[in-house]
């Protein structure tokens, strides 16, 4: 892929619903790791059909900082429609999707561009061991639970498939197709194209604004549907390796055909002489 001149290293991509207070937070935070790393970085803002002021802060942040983007829905759409289109409107070399209520802490930044500087082309945070510092008892339970359920039916291994917080090769936003709440199970539907993926521990901040918008509903029945979705695409999946490809016209010189005018124009006054 050509990456346009003056494009971003990395584009930052955030859904927000109900976010006002945070959002000036955020982008401070940002900012303050991207510019000493003097990383090109863009940041793109989704208003998921926001009922607070979370539109203004979007308006102010882009008139205030030019690598500030925001996208507006007309109605709230979720969690998956507002990071597509935030990574789908993305230009830098590298997409990173991370959460609006700064829980997420932009610290950890650094961390996900050295691990994708290895070679990976994902890499995914997990918070496992920092969980409790920003979650209560309910929250942190109802997530492991959710986990261990999703990681059991989809034969996978991640530790925090709930943790949105992550950094892609653009390669990878190239070959997603996503589904409604299909956003948990970006890591799978990458295995399945054949990208690498890791994770990395991060932090796990408490919020400082606002309330989560996913409860227990949320981790352990809402998606239970989407687990039985990936879990049937994982067992359809096409499996197979070409080991030696015939092909004979690769091999045979092409013979081009060419039309000289002179030719014919003197063939044409020969054949008008000769009647």
């Amino acid at each position: 892929m050509t990456i346009p001149v003056g494009a971003p290293v990395l584009s930052i991509c955030v859904p927000v619903y109900n976010e006002a207070e945070n959002l000036p937070l955020l982008h401070e935070a940002i900012v303050k790791v991207v510019e000493p790393l003097k990383l090109a970085t863009e940041i793109i803002l989704v208003d998921d059909g926001s009922k607070d002021d979370s539109w203004k802060q979007i308006q102010a942040l882009v008139e205030k900082d030019p690598r500030v983007r925001g996208i507006k829905f007309m109605h709230n759409c979720g969690e998956t429609a507002a990071s597509d289109a935030g990574m789908r409107a993305a230009r830098g070399k590298f997409v990173m999707t991370m959460d609006a209520d700064l829980q997420n802490d932009p610290e950890d930044i650094p961390k996900f561009m050295e691990a994708l500087s290895q070679g990976w082309d994902c890499v995914c945070g997990t918070r496992v061991a920092n969980r409790r510092k920003g979650d209560g008892f309910v929250r942190v339970a109802s997530s492991r639970i959710a986990n261990w359920v999703r990681n059991k039916l989809s034969k996978e291994n991640i530790t925090d498939a709930g943790c949105t917080y992550r950094a892609f090769k653009r390669q990878c936003v190239d070959k997603l197709k996503l589904y409604r709440g299909l956003h948990r199970f970006i890591p799978t539907l990458l295995k399945m194209e054949g990208f690498t993926v890791t994770e990395i521990p991060v932090s796990n901040n408490p919020r400082v604004h606002g309330e989560s918008k996913y409860g227990v509903w949320n981790r352990l029945f809402k998606s239970f549907r989407d687990l039985l979705a990936i879990r049937w695409m994982k067992s359809r999946l096409l499996n197979y390796q070409v080991e030696l490809e015939l092909d004979r016209s690769r091999s045979v010189p092409k013979i081009e055909v060419t039309t000289h005018p002179e030719v014919i124009s003197h063939g044409s006054e020969m054949q008008s002489g000769a009647a």
